[in-house]
């Protein structure tokens, strides 16, 4: 099983084991992981960006424009940052790290 890591805004790292075909957001949920995700998934917020290591950050799929609309409104936004929900675990991305930024932007 492919793993993630968190960085929290403290700088506290968690390891979880990341179930292949799930978003980063529903990992997080499913692991009590701080990350908001207030629209469940459905592209229409941005609280649940996180920030991709630039090691990281061109393995992933590119995002699609309906994405980086979205993140224009994400709150800390970096070169790196993704939306979660975005992102689905694969066995390529063991070992992916993501850093949660200290807030959202949540206008739901």
């Amino acid at each position: 099983m492919p793993r993630i890591i968190f960085i929290e805004p403290d700088g506290n790292r968690r390891e979880i084991d990341a179930p292949a075909g799930l978003s980063i957001m529903e990992i997080a949920h499913k692991y009590d992981v701080d990350l908001e995700g207030a629209c469940e998934g459905s592209l229409a917020c941005s609280t649940c960006h996180v920030i991709v290591e630039p090691d990281w950050y061109e393995k992933l799929l590119p995002a699609r424009e309906d994405e980086e609309d979205m993140l224009d409104l994400a709150w800390g936004l970096t070169k790196t940052s993704r939306l979660g929900c975005q992102i689905i675990m694969n066995d390529e991305l063991d070992g992916l790290t993501v850093r949660l930024p200290g807030g959202s932007n949540n206008m739901m």
